[in-house]
């Protein structure tokens, strides 16, 4: 049998799911796409230049850094990781030209995951603060969920 993680292990009935960040998720997705355009553009340069060994293998090496930063999202370095792989990905218009564009179009995609990420994280927040507080403020019933006996009407 598999080992449980801390979080499973510390889970108890009743126990609400802690929400994931929606910014890490974005930031996540679009390192991950950027991890197949890399890999993509890195068989085309291999292709194109005569089938030159280190070049593939150097895309299929920044192509799993790209996803072993989806990893660090949820921390402040991870965050910086991400805009220097965005550099790397410019960079990589030295190789082959198209690259600056898309390049540039991923760094803007990354710009505005980070971006709406983090609004949605905040109207996220306020809205479990605000949801708490009317909970706290209308109890409803029992611990199973079902409503409390209150006076039957005649």
């Amino acid at each position: 049998m598999a080992r449980l993680t801390k979080a499973q292990r510390e889970w108890r009935p009743g126990m609400p799911k802690k929400r994931r960040s929606t910014k890490v998720m974005f930031a996540s997705v679009v390192l991950s796409l950027e991890a197949f355009v890399v890999l993509f553009a890195g068989l085309a340069l291999f292709g194109l230049r005569g089938k030159d060994t280190t070049i593939l293998i150097a895309s299929v090496v920044v192509a799993v850094v790209f996803i072993g930063a989806c990893a660090f999202m949820g921390k402040t370095r991870g965050l910086a990781l991400g805009w220097v792989l965005q550099l790397v990905l410019i960079a990589m218009g030295f190789l082959e030209p198209s690259m600056f564009i898309i390049g540039v179009l991923f760094a803007v995609a990354w710009w505005y995951a980070l971006r709406a990420g983090s609004k949605i994280d905040v109207e996220n927040a306020r809205r479990d603060r605000e949801q708490a507080e009317w909970d706290a403020a209308h109890p409803t019933g029992t611990a199973d969920g079902t409503a409390a006996a209150g006076p039957s009407a005649p």
